[in-house]
């Protein structure tokens, strides 16, 4: 099973809110390696979606390139990580029909609201259930 409540570094999730933040018109995708040693690693794929406000595709190569870096640096991939510019932190229907690792955490962040970022964290299984999880940030 998994756990129900995940820490993340403070670090990487003001990284992945300013990622959101610089590229607030568009959704924004990429992988979070973690090494045995409990370290983060943020590796941004490039989204080359047709209609890249509303949705994400991960450019194959530079996918394949971050897999690649993940496993050279003895990591596991430990979450995948997306934007809603315009949409609640909640996965999409296609965000879950394309949800293609079910060992990894899928974090969404949502720039809905005025002001306020929110980032969400959840497990997409199999049978398209979702199961959220929660963050705790810590100052590692």
């Amino acid at each position: 099973m998994f756990p129900k409540e995940i820490e993340l570094p403070r670090q990487l999730v003001n990284k992945l809110l300013h990622l959101a933040q610089i590229s607030a018109d568009e959704e924004i995708c990429g992988f979070i390696g973690k090494s045995s040693i409990g370290q983060y690693n943020c590796y941004p794929v490039k989204n080359i979606d047709e209609s890249p406000s509303v949705r994400f595709l991960m450019s194959p190569e530079e996918q394949i390139n971050h897999m690649k870096s993940i496993r050279e640096s003895e990591e596991e991939l430990f979450a995948i990580y997306h934007s809603h510019p315009s949409a609640p932190a909640i996965p999409s229907t296609r965000d879950m029909q394309q949800a293609n690792y079910p060992e990894a955490y899928y974090l969404i962040i949502s720039l809905n609201t005025a002001g306020v970022l929110e980032m969400r964290c959840f497990k997409l299984l199999h049978d398209e259930n979702v199961v959220e999880i929660t963050l705790r940030m810590t100052e590692k």
